[in-house]
This record gives structure tokens, C-alpha cells and sequence, in this order.
């Protein structure tokens, strides 16, 4: 599938729930992490090659900003860095300079979305907004809609919504279900991104389910974490969530993307994750419309391995500064 053809995947409309193919749904945690430590010792990707998958990670980015200390300063240079995120003159060696390269979007908190909205403007980034009570989720429903609308109304194109964890832990499908049909409901024409939290739910059979329900409830993404969590996106869990969207797809024929999010800092560790996304589910999936890195300083070791490509040398850190 192209760029273009992807650029054309319809929203998820979601399905019934079906408790019946939930309570199907088991995983051999075994298995899958004999697969993924399969992999990384396997597969590896070297010079112009490993180039040109790290600036595709770079286009499929979240730039994100989630600190306390957040200010409307730190958002202007952020959004500056999604427009322009490698420097120009690495741009130039590697032949990219007419390409219009950018992440896939900024992502902030709601009080900062029209700022990055209003810097953004015309440049085709979209800003994605965290909601719900987001990193805990634990405020009453009616206050996580209204966040919803709020940041929809203020702009913001896709939603990053966290569920309640509690619901899995319980094993009320039914319930999470529900959830995340109002919340795909309360967003209205923007992209929803569904953030499992799966460092807290237990166990990966518990993230499977969970990551099939909230693509039966409408989920146009399904994300690992918030990144707040002991324990984020790995690649045994991103395994489990993948797997998951090629039966969802199967299933239905509609393609839902997938995010993962927090503790990816590293070249490498991109590089592990798009070889995971390439041999699980297909090319089609290694496109901003259905695959992104949640990330702040992944896109300063790119940016800083890429200058090792084209010098052969290590520059310093402060010559690829994220703000």
C-alpha cells in the first residue's frame, strides 16, 4: 500500500462486542518472548539502509511534550522542531531537502493545544491532545467527555484517551467496552488513539483482550502506555498488541494503527520496532496514518546517528537540541 492509499483508510466504526471471541483470546507468554528475543538477535539494519528507516521513524514521531513544567515557550520551539526536525544541512547530504520532512504529530496537554495548533497552522501536522484524566484516568466519566470535546473544539485532530484500568483487572469487558465507545463518540471527526496503560493490566492475555475491545469500540489507534507508567512499551507487549490488529483486520478488514509509547529513546530501539511492524503486519502499516512513535527524545539520537552516517563521526548532544 502507498503513502497515498493510506492516507485514504477510513476511521474505525468499530463492531458489536462479541464476549464470547474475547473469553477465546489466550496468550503464550512464553512464546511470544521467545519471538521477540528471536528477533532482535536476527535482524539488523546497516548504512544507507539504516538511514533511510530512521528518518521514516522520524515522519511516523509523536513529538510529544507531558512534563508539569510545561509552558506556551516550550511548545513554540517544539512545534518548530516537528516542521523542521532534522537540521538543514543533514538534510542536504542525505538528499532530503525538497522532501518536506516532519513527524506525524505534536502531542500536548489540553490547556496547550491552541498554541501548537495556531504554530502548526499550515504546516500539515496535526496536534493530538491527551485526554481523559490522562496519565490515571481516575476522574468521573462525565468530566473525561468534556475534556474530549474541549480539545476537539480547540482543535486538536486526534485524541489520546487512557482507559480505566480497573475494568480489566475486573475482566468487565463489557464495561471497557462502553467506555471507549463514548469516548470514540465524544470525538467526533478526530482520530482516537486509545492508550492501554499495559504496564498496569497484569498480564499479556489481559492486554490482548483489552486491545481487541477497544478496537471493537471504535479505537483508531491502540497505544501501549502513557509513558507515566513503572513499566512502558516493550517489545513482548507491542508483539501481543500487533497480533492483535492483524486479527482485528482479518476479522473486519479495517486497518487500525498502533502506537508505541514511552522508555524508546534510542535509534535502535526504533528500529527494532518497525522491523517488528514490517514482519507482523506489512509495509502498508509503516505510514504516520497507521503507525507512531510516542516520543520527546528518540528524535535527538536520530538526528544524532544520522550526522554519524554522513561524518562516520559522534557529534555532541547539544548539536541536536529538541528545543
Amino acid at each position: 500500500m502507498s503513502d497515498k492509499k493510506a492516507a485514504q483508510i477510513p476511521r474505525n466504526e468499530g463492531c458489536a462486542f462479541d464476549l464470547a471471541y474475547i473469553n477465546k483470546i489466550k496468550i503464550n507468554h512464553s512464546a511470544v518472548l521467545r519471538r521477540t528475543d528471536s528477533m532482535v538477535k536476527r535482524r539488523t539494519v546497516k548504512k544507507e539502509y539504516q538511514a533511510a528507516w530512521l528518518l521514516k521513524a522520524i515522519s511516523c514521531m509523536d513529538l510529544t511534550t507531558l512534563a508539569g513544567d510545561d509552558t506556551p515557550g516550550n511548545v513554540l520551539r517544539l512545534c518548530d522542531k516537528a516542521k523542521q526536525p532534522v537540521r538543514q544541512d543533514l538534510l542536504d547530504s542525505l538528499g532530503m531537502a525538497k522532501h518536506n520532512l516532519h513527524v506525524g504529530a505534536v502531542c500536548v496537554y489540553h490547556n496547550l493545544v491552541p498554541i501548537a495548533v495556531q504554530t502548526l497552522k499550515g504546516s500539515g501536522i496535526p496536534v493530538a491532545a491527551v485526554s481523559t484524566g490522562f496519565p490515571a484516568g481516575q476522574i468521573p466519566m462525565e468530566f473525561k467527555l468534556e475534556e474530549i470535546k474541549a480539545s476537539v473544539k480547540a482543535g486538536a485532530k486526534e485524541i489520546d484517551i487512557v482507559i480505566s484500568r480497573a475494568n480489566v483487572l475486573r475482566g468487565d469487558w463489557k464495561a471497557l467496552y462502553n467506555e471507549v465507545s463514548l469516548f470514540r463518540k465524544a470525538c467526533g471527526d478526530a482520530h482516537m488513539k486509545t492508550i492501554l496503560a499495559t504496564g498496569e493490566l497484569g498480564n499479556l492475555t489481559n492486554v490482548a483482550k483489552a486491545s481487541y475491545i477497544s478496537m471493537m469500540a471504535g479505537s483508531d489507534f491502540i497505544k501501549t502506555s502513557t509513558g507515566k507508567e513503572s513499566v512502558n512499551a516493550t517489545l513482548p507487549v507491542s508483539l501481543v498488541m500487533v497480533r492483535t490488529l492483524r486479527d482485528f483486520y482479518e476479522s473486519t478488514g479495517q486497518m487500525v494503527g498502533f502506537k508505541p509509547a514511552g522508555g524508546i529513546q534510542k535509534s535502535k530501539q526504533a528500529l527494532e520496532w518497525l522491523i517488528l511492524i514490517k514482519e507482523e503486519l506489512d509495509a502498508a502499516w509503516l505510514s504516520p496514518e497507521l503507525f507512531r512513535f510516542g516520543a520527546s527524545s528518540l528524535l535527538a539520537d536520530i538526528e544524532r546517528q544520522l550526522e554519524h552516517y554522513i561524518t562516520g563521526r559522534y557529534s555532541a548532544a547539544y548539536r541536536h537540541p529538541m528545543a
